[in-house]
């Protein structure tokens, strides 16, 4: 059995004493410290203690009752290890400075396994057991903690895992420390309807994608710094001279847009297609107006900019603007059917793949987003250049990314309902397919966001705000979208009318 518990600090946790002599300041990497006054030696031979490996808590206060409340302020850097037979088995890490947990009771016969949102992975030379519904990270310190860990992924008990290296108590006392740290759940428990609702891959990526339940590094700290060039803030467009889009004028743009008020209220997505397709020039004003690169600055020294910036029409965390648009084009008045990249730098299009087997294979696999509906003219496929982002951004690269795709996407939609154009953003797209087709390596670019456009159908499709379904509920002025409809169809008096 696990007679006591047994403390040790973490690693990378520094005790440094103030030239005073009573004063202590406790610091671990980018947690930053803890200044502890009035500091006995007594406490400071037991901090000291910590550093040096596992030892009894009643050890640690045996001459020194204090450190008790001092390993309370510091409990975010205490680790709990459970030994046995000195085996250190198994050690537990808070991962947020106010982690706690009460071990749960488990028989020799009570069945129970891993949660299914644990997950085991290699970290720092060992093997760990995590789950976002847990504050607390478990380190498997010897061949027996492993196997007990493997062990877990069906159905056990501590009976079944115990073994000449991992006596049956032992087994029983381990598991209750997993399962009092939510790792570990009984087998027969009833189903929980709010996590029922929770896929794994969700639930890990929305609790490692904002701060307070873990302790990775966050946030835009650069740290390939000096080690690994930035990416430019502009994607090098491909060889060749490409295809020159008509420049829009911004003064006739003004002169028949609808503002924005109107330009909200009235987009809507849209399937369907006109008899005519939209044009070359119309195609252009929409990638102009939606992407184009304004120009770039940086890098600023000193100055939170170590990389170059650039500066588009839609907003974008840390100018780092590494979205990219391709071009699957069936239809479209003045442009061959392709596969193109839009440099938005030099506002021209480049043909990437002329093979109409690869055009269709995206143009279906966009309408398939649509549940087959949709047979659109043109695909814009948005990829993400995702070591941009994550030379800045640690934790978090990928959970802006998809912020800037939906920045975009409405972006897109505001542009193309100005336009008289049909918009239609998708929800989800094939990483495989594109990739291939558009000639990407998938780690370092790829698809993130789908978005359909066309000519506007002589008939626009009712929208749900205009009240025509049976189970309809009106809330809070749905009229103001279909009279924005009238202002960009011209119906009303006194606007422009785009398109």
């Amino acid at each position: 059995m696990i007679a006591e518990k047994h403390l040790v600090f973490r690693d990378g946790v520094a005790v440094r004493p103030e030239e005073d002599g009573h004063t202590l300041e406790v610091t671990f990497g980018d947690w930053g410290g803890l200044r502890l006054r009035n500091v006995r030696p007594a406490v400071h031979e037991a901090l000291l203690k910590l550093l040096k490996g596992p030892t009894p808590d009643q050890e640690l206060v045996k001459d020194a009752p204090e450190v008790g409340r001092v390993l309370e302020r510091l409990g975010h850097l205490v680790v709990t290890s459970l030994p046995t037979s000195g085996c250190d088995h198994l050690r537990v890490e808070p991962r947020t400075r106010d982690a706690a947990y009460t071990p749960a009771a488990v028989g020799p016969r009570t069945p129970v396994r891993l949660s299914r949102f644990s997950y085991l992975r290699a970290r720092d030379a060992h093997l760990v057991v995590e789950s976002p519904l847990s504050l607390f990270r478990v380190v498997a310190r010897t061949r027996a903690a492993r196997a007990l860990l493997s062990g877990l992924a069906e159905e056990t008990t501590a009976a079944e895992l115990a073994g000449p290296e991992l006596p049956i108590g032992v087994a029983e006392e381990l598991l209750a420390h997993l399962a009092g740290l939510g790792l570990v759940e009984r087998a027969d428990a009833a189903d929980d309807p709010v996590l029922r609702q929770w896929e794994f891959h969700d639930l890990l990526f929305h609790s490692r994608s904002r701060t307070g339940r873990h302790d990775e590094l966050f946030g835009g700290r650069f740290p390939y710094v000096g080690q690994i060039d930035p990416l430019p803030s502009v994607r090098p467009a491909p060889q060749g001279e490409g295809i020159a889009l008509p420049r829009p004028e911004f003064d006739e743009i003004v002169a028949r847009d609808a503002g924005l008020l109107v330009t909200m209220e009235a987009r809507q997505s849209v399937r369907d297609y006109g008899s005519e397709p939209m044009t070359l020039a119309q195609l252009a004003e929409f990638l102009y107006r939606v992407q184009r690169v304004r120009g770039r600055y940086g890098p600023r020294a000193g100055n939170g900019m170590p990389y170059e910036g650039a500066t588009l029409p839609w907003p974008c965390g840390g100018a780092s603007y590494e979205l990219s648009l391709y071009l699957t084009v069936r239809r479209c008045d003045g442009l061959d059917p392709g596969i193109y990249y839009y440099d938005p730098e030099g506002h021209r299009l480049h043909l990437v793949n002329d093979a109409e087997a690869d055009r269709e294979t995206l143009a279906q696999l966009g309408s398939l987003s649509t549940g087959g509906y949709a047979n659109p003219d043109i695909l814009i496929t948005i990829t993400s250049r995702f070591q941009r982002l994550s030379w800045k951004y640690q934790s978090i690269a990928y959970a802006v990314t998809l912020k800037h795709v939906g920045v975009l996407y409405q972006t897109m939609y505001l542009v193309a309902t100005a336009m008289g154009l049909a918009p239609c953003g998708l929800g989800s797209g094939s990483l495989e397919p594109s990739s291939r087709i558009l000639g990407l390596d998938w780690l370092r670019e790829s698809a993130v966001g789908e978005f359909l456009l066309g000519s506007l159908p002589e008939r626009l499709p009712p929208a749900e705000a205009e009240g025509h379904a049976p189970d309809w509920r009106p809330g809070n002025d749905p009229e103001w979208a279909a009279r924005a409809k009238g202002i960009l169809r011209g119906e009303i008096d006194g606007q422009a009318t785009a398109g």
